[in-house]
């Protein structure tokens, strides 16, 4: 006999819903799945908090977790020969962390919360499991996050804010 498999544990993402519907920013991500998608999508996500000042991750690193901010805003920054140079500010409704996920490459840029934040994290394993079993919802939010990319790549002053 098979045992039960367990029931994910699912999230409240109504604040981060609200956030991405009110983000002014032109790089924000558009709202790409409907409410039953996010629903749905709740089970596949970790949340996450940082104190002002926290490190998120930092350039050169491999993890590829991207990262979705309800609240709060991150400071994104290149360690170069003089130091720090801050390439962008990345707040409520936006995501941190695209580049990587899709390139498999390492991280290009620190994020570091400049306030306090509260995130949502989600894994290439757990997209991957997402893909199987909810196909629509992984293309919704590949697709959203896409765009993020494009966008900042389409702005010179942005373009390696993808991290």
């Amino acid at each position: 006999m098979n045992a039960p498999l367990a029931t994910p544990l699912r999230f409240d993402l109504q604040g981060l819903v609200d956030a991405i519907a009110t983000a002014p920013a032109d790089d924000s991500l558009n709202n790409p799945l409907t409410a039953a998608q996010w629903d749905a999508l709740a089970g596949y996500l970790q949340p996450c908090t940082l104190a002002q000042g926290q490190v998120l991750f930092a350039q050169g690193t491999q993890d590829r977790t991207m990262y979705f901010v309800e609240n709060g805003s991150l400071s994104v920054h290149m360690e170069d020969a003089k130091g720090r140079l801050r390439l962008a500010l990345v707040g409520p409704g936006s995501i941190v962390g695209e580049g990587a996920f899709f390139s498999h490459q390492p991280r290009s840029a620190t994020v570091q919360a400049a306030a306090a934040c509260k995130l949502w994290g989600i894994t290439p394993l757990r997209f991957a499991e997402l893909s199987n079993r909810q196909p629509a919802v992984a293309l919704g939010l590949a697709m959203g996050a896409g765009a993020v990319l494009a966008k900042r790549l389409g702005n010179r002053r942005r373009r390696v804010a993808a991290t």
